[in-house]
């Protein structure tokens, strides 16, 4: 499932003057899954329901 908007992040590069490889994108997902499955692990773990910003 992408959880990236591609505009976002090519609107990203090119105000850091840096290009995007095509592949980035999934990496990226990929890394942000990852962080969420975390998440919302320390959420169940902690009997809560709600995604909370000190679970990242």
């Amino acid at each position: 499932m992408p959880y990236v908007v591609k505009k976002a992040v090519q609107d990203y590069a090119k105000k850091n003057n840096v290009q995007v490889a095509g592949a980035f994108y999934a990496a990226l997902d990929a890394q942000i899954e990852k962080l969420l499955n975390d998440a919302a692990k320390r959420t169940k773990d902690n009997k809560r329901k709600t995604l909370k910003p000190y679970d990242l």
